[in-house]
This record gives structure tokens, sequence and C-alpha cells, in this order.
């Protein structure tokens, strides 16, 4: 097996593009390449709503930002320059792809898929078996000899963003209180579980744990779902102000519990070890699931077309629409049970 950790690196570049989940999903590749070259230095590229899932993390030394409107190949003709010893490309579609070719590494590692095997000289093939995305990247590693110590991912929190919490906290009288935070956003119509249902489920949460429960959302069409929700439910739900990613990470943190479909928040509770549970239909949990022993996830078993992966469904979105409250309500119950001191 190729060993690089026997080879003189003293500049990496990690190339992963996409959304804010992805990248959370990539975070513990970045902790052990520190591990195995701790002199060297590690930049990382990604998009710009993910910049903040990266900044500010101690094993990078410095972030570099891809904007898809100014993505002239040209434009990243300077990474040449840097004189990268390896790049390991995460995302492998052909625009990561270019952008590991034009480097000029000695070691451009990066899954060939079709089209883009000429950017890569250590070309890697996935497992036949589905399996978290969390070892799909590792595998990157795995593959060039290195060592793997730690699998957990990770975001930096700030002290503002601390602070803007334990003021959140504060004022809304959280402290020592359960708090069930429930997400109901997602990047695909298909993800979605209905507002109503969230609203009956938070109404349950709240009159059997006598918790709080706080609706989260990141957008205006998403405030508007928010307060859909919140409209339906008996019991006064909290909505949080406006926060970027470090300060819903840092409310996340403070939460009891959160229910989320499959997103962005998802990962952030994950990585801020709060427990959670996951609503899957289209996306399959296996692969891209809540990540972590504290964590559930449910779905309706019984539909044959169940993580079909599309973003619109021709049969009215049964996997969401058929999901239940009390199955929903059901695997909470086993989370809380699950996390029990």
């Amino acid at each position: 097996m190729l060993n690089l950790r026997n080879e003189k690196i003293e500049k990496v570049l990690v190339v992963k593009l996409r959304a804010i989940g992805d990248v959370l999903l990539s975070t513990p590749v970045i902790k052990n390449l520190r591990h195995n070259f701790p002199n060297a230095k590690i930049d990382f590229l990604t998009e710009p709503p993910s910049k903040e899932i990266i900044e500010g993390n101690p094993f990078v030394d410095e972030l570099i930002i891809f904007e898809r409107e100014n993505n002239n190949p040209k434009k990243f003709l300077n990474l040449r320059k840097r004189k990268y010893n390896l790049v390991i490309d995460l995302f492998c579609n052909p625009r990561s792809a270019l952008i590991t070719f034009i480097t000029g590494a000695k070691f451009r590692v990066g899954y060939a898929f079709r089209g883009r095997s000429y950017a890569y000289n250590i070309k890697l093939k996935p497992r036949l078996e589905v399996h978290h995305n969390v070892e799909f990247n590792l595998d990157a590693l795995r593959a060039i000899g290195l060592e793997i110590v730690d699998k957990k991912i990770y975001i930096p929190l700030s002290d503002e963003s601390e602070k803007f919490a334990e003021k959140f906290w504060r004022e809304n009288n959280l402290n020592e209180k359960i708090v069930v935070a429930l997400n109901p956003s997602g990047t695909w119509e298909t993800k979605r579980w209905g507002l109503d249902k969230f609203a009956q489920l938070g109404d349950k949460i709240s009159e059997k744990f006598n918790a709080k429960i706080l609706i989260l959302w990141g957008n205006k069409n998403e405030l508007e779902d928010a307060k859909k929700i919140s409209s339906m439910m008996k019991t006064k739900p909290i909505l949080p102000p406006k926060t970027n990613l470090k300060q819903l990470a840092s409310i996340l943190k403070r939460c009891s519990f959160m229910i989320s479909n499959d997103s962005g928040p998802m990962h952030i509770a994950t990585a801020v070890e709060t427990p959670t549970l996951g609503i899957y239909g289209p996306t399959n949990p296996y692969a891209q699931g809540p990540y972590g022993e504290k964590h559930l996830w449910i779905r309706k078993e019984d539909l044959e077309c169940i993580a079909c992966n599309l973003t619109e469904c021709p049969i009215g979105n049964k996997c969401m629409r058929e999901l239940s409250v009390d199955a929903v309500f059901d695997a909470f119950v086993k989370l809380v049970e699950k996390n029990k001191n």
C-alpha cells in the first residue's frame, strides 16, 4: 500500500466544495492530516456558505474561498505557485478535479469518477457497500497510508457566538430546562417533513417532557415556516433571532436534543454533541445520517422507493407524508433513553 507518511510533505490542500453538511463531514480529514503531518502547512478550499464551518479550525493554516461566479480556471493558477506537495479532492466533481489538476501537486488524490481521472495520479476506488460520508472522506487518507486517530466532526465556536447563545438562553429563561430544537428546513422539498407534523410533535414533546421548544430557521422562507408551525402549536415555542452558523452552533450546543430533517443544521448539532434525531426519506441515513453514538434516525422503512435520492417526487413524497407523528415521537423517546446519564 502507498504510504505518504514517509514522504516529505510540507504543503497540503484539501478541496471540498458543496454544502455546509458535506464540509462538516469532511472535518475529520483535517485533524488526521495534522496528526500525520504535524509540521505541514494545511490549507482548505471551499465555497462561501461553508466558510464559517472551517474558519477558526486550529488544524487549518489558511482558508481559501472558491466563488462560482468567478470560476475562470486561470484564477486558480496562483494555487500552482503555492507548490503543494499533496492535494486531496474530497468532492471530485469536474470543477474540483480541474482545480486539483491545476495545482500541479506531486500527489493528487481523488475518486476517479468518469471524466475526472485525468486530474489525479492517486486514483481512489469507492467501496461497493454503502458507508457513511465521514468514512468515505477518511478512505482518501487510508489509501495513502495515513493513520486515522479521530473520526469526530468538528465546528469551531467563537467567544462572540458563545456570548450570543448565553444571552439568548438567559433572556428566554432556558437555564436548567429541557430544550428541544426542531429544524423543519431542508435544501430539497422532498427532504422536508410536514410543518403540521412538526407542530404536533412539538406539542407532544412539550407536554410529555415539560420541554421548551425552539424552532430553527435560516432564511426568510424558513422564518415563515417557523411562524406557521408556531401558529399551529398549543404550546408557545421560541423562535431564535437570525443567526450565523457559529451562533447557531452555540445555541445547539446548549439544547438538550435536536430533531431535524436531513440538513446542515442537523450535522452542526452532531458536531457540538447534542443528541440528534434525523428524519429521512429520499436520502440515505447510512451514508448521510447524524454521525456518532449519541444519535438516531428514522424513516418509513416499508417503502420500496426509500432513499431514492430524488429532489422531486412523482408519487407525492410518500416517505415524508406517511411518516407519522407517533412514529417520530417514539423514535425521540428512544433517543432520550439512549442518552440518559
